[in-house]
């Protein structure tokens, strides 16, 4: 007896958008919402223990758990950003009616004050089709002050509201008047309404607020509801790598929103030639799209290394077919949780910083890591979403994973 016939209710609620995660151990309420044609907006709340369920139930349809291997490197305990320790996530999910199909999703580097205890950061441009919020200042300063915010191309707007009133709202921060928001986004115009401009800030922080450690939902949740990948059906994903002791033992996590196209690669197999779906088959079809990627790591490694080890998520990109093409806005933002590199937001004149990081030759293992973990990241959006019917009637297949995985097994 299967999953679904022992669960049916349980089964059936790991696919459906949720607004919200929680860590493993904890108690959550998951809620659902949906608007159907002419009536009011109906909720779906679920009470269920997060203990033993959630990472069984991601299993399911993850590729690493059907055999399919990236790289060399373990996983984190659950292969996702989270595996960072004290790094949180959040989601927040919006599908009403026949046309809003969207979301936001908020990645906290820690649960303190992070525009009083910022983190080392670095933000890598692989294509600049964008509108990534906040650049220039981590760029000039090399520091992340806020949750970073994911979510569709017109609602960036209602991220940076959210995010700084958030920020301006926790104790410690009366005096603050000016925040760095950090808002990157896709366009999920094809799926979603997008210039209804459907988010608010209050759902902004709403996510913020629901952000905890733990399994990571992926597929159609947050800022991936409505996101199209290769021409199949994207949405948010994620997966970590361990290095071993000898090499530090620290740990990178990877989390992706895909929009993006190109020609899909899996484990060597050619998926998007065989599914007949590839840029400039004809003179009809181009590759425009966006792919947001956040890369974590605990290593103590400064604004420096990081951005060298942003860069390096772009070959996990391109490792699953991705070409960053000319309307593709592709971005890279990684940071370090590290508490001994925290910069605090006042500093008495001429005192001195301290901090004690990894030297360049240290860096190889994590650069592989961030590789190995963005590309399992977003072949795991793939194999988590499911075919979604959105704005105008339009539809978007999931991938056949059962197909693309007998691909993969001849393929050994």
């Amino acid at each position: 007896m299967n999953l679904p016939e022992i669960f049916p209710k349980i089964a059936d609620l790991k696919k459906r958008p949720s607004r919200s995660q929680g860590g493993a151990g904890e108690s959550k309420l998951e809620t659902m919402i949906f608007h159907p044609p002419g009536k009011g907006i109906v909720r779906f709340t679920f009470f269920f223990i997060l203990s033993t369920l959630p990472s069984f139930l991601l299993a399911q349809t993850r590729p690493r758990e059907n055999g399919v291997r990236f790289g060399v490197l373990p996983t984190g305990r659950l292969n996702a950003i989270t595996d960072v320790k004290g790094l949180k996530v959040g989601h927040f999910t919006k599908v009403e009616g026949e046309n809003i199909r969207t979301g936001v999703t908020a990645i906290l580097p820690h649960g303190g004050n992070l525009f009083q205890e910022k983190v080392p950061g670095a933000i890598f441009v692989g294509n600049g089709f964008g509108k990534l919020a906040g650049v220039t200042q981590v760029q000039e300063l090399g520091t992340i002050e806020s949750p970073i915010i994911l979510t569709n191309t017109l609602s960036v707007a209602a991220g940076i509201e959210g995010a700084v009133r958030f920020s301006l709202a926790q104790p410690g921060n009366e005096s603050a008047q000016s925040v760095n928001a950090l808002v990157g986004e896709t366009n999920d115009g094809y799926l979603n309404d997008i210039r209804g401009m459907h988010i608010s800030p209050e759902e902004v922080i709403q996510t913020i607020e629901s952000a905890e450690a733990g399994p990571v939902l992926e597929g159609n949740v947050g800022a991936g509801t409505g996101t199209v990948c290769f021409g199949w059906k994207g949405g948010i994903g994620t997966s970590s790598r361990t290095l071993p002791e000898s090499l530090g033992g620290y740990t990178v996590g990877v989390l992706v929103q895909t929009n993006f196209g190109g020609n899909l690669q899996i484990s060597g197999v050619p998926v998007g030639e065989k599914l007949g779906k590839y840029p400039f088959k004809d003179a009809l079809q181009k590759s425009d799209g966006s792919c947001m990627i956040v890369v974590a790591t605990d290593a103590p490694v400064l604004e420096r290394n990081l951005k060298r080890m942003a860069q390096r998520a772009m070959m996990g990109l391109a490792k699953t077919g991705g070409i960053a093409s000319n309307g593709s806005g592709d971005y890279v933002i990684a940071f370090s949780t590290h508490e001994g590199l925290r910069i605090p937001h006042s500093n008495p004149s001429q005192k001195l910083l301290k901090a004690e990081f990894l030297a360049n030759d240290d860096m190889t293992a994590l650069f592989l890591a961030v590789i190995e973990a963005t590309e399992e990241a977003i072949v795991n959006s793939l194999f988590a979403a499911e075919t979604m019917t959105g704005k105008d009637g339009h539809q978007v297949e999931a991938l056949p994973k059962q197909e693309v995985l007998d691909w993969i097994k001849d393929n050994k």
